[in-house]
């Protein structure tokens, strides 16, 4: 199996509902490292998995709509605990209708697995895989 990740980060501030989320229910700020993990089983005829600089730039197309952001004022959000795990899940979603649409270049027809993984910090981290189909 092949990968290719390519990585940026965000900021964001939100609160989180439920007495299990303790102080985190009040409205607070995160940064997070995020890492999209590109995989297939093979390369096209370039030796090529995805188009980094594209896959660059679809990343940072779909953390836009997250960076500076008060999520608990975004519409898409009300009502959801934006944590790390489900973070991972949209930014996931928004990189497969990427790939799905041709925009990380032809090559890219061949990934079947994509990996979303949100830090943090050092020593905290979530992410979501997921088949590409």
């Amino acid at each position: 199996m092949f990968s290719l990740t390519v990585c940026d980060h965000i900021m964001v501030a939100h609160s989180f509902r439920g007495a299990e989320f303790g102080p985190a229910q009040r409205l607070h700020g995160a940064t997070f490292a995020v890492e999209a993990e590109f995989r297939a089983e093979r390369l096209d005829a370039l030796h090529l998995l995805v188009d980094i600089g594209l896959a660059k730039v679809e990343l940072r197309r779909a953390l836009d709509g997250l960076d500076y952001r008060n999520l608990d004022a975004e519409p898409e959000f009300a009502g959801l605990n934006t944590t790390t795990e489900f973070l991972c899940q949209h930014i996931h979603g928004l990189l497969v209708a990427a790939l799905k649409a041709g925009k990380l270049g032809p090559q890219a027809a061949n990934v079947t697995g994509l990996k979303v993984l949100l830090r943090e910090s050092p020593n905290a981290w979530a992410a979501y895989e997921g088949p590409v189909a």
